[in-house]
């Protein structure tokens, strides 16, 4: 395996989680709430919410970075 194909695997799989993780995480208010009905200005997040949410921003550095280092490096073929 070359290294333009270990970053492309590297960029599908952190893409792929992060897809997920974005998924996995919970509503912060129903559809009332957009309108006016929550009662809640300001939550912290805590537990697996919390680790969820660093994990979503640490899938998107790596994806971020992943394409930019594919952009920059020459193709090698």
């Amino acid at each position: 395996m070359n290294f333009d194909s270990i970053l492309q695997i590297i960029t599908i799989v952190s893409a792929v989680l992060m897809i997920l993780s974005i998924l996995l995480q919970q509503r912060g208010a129903s559809l009332g709430a957009g309108f006016g009905g929550s009662g809640e200005l300001y939550t912290t997040r805590r537990g697996i919410d919390k680790s969820l949410f660093e994990a979503t921003i640490v899938l998107a550095v790596i994806f971020v970075l992943s394409i930019l280092v594919g952009l920059i490096l020459p193709v090698t073929r």
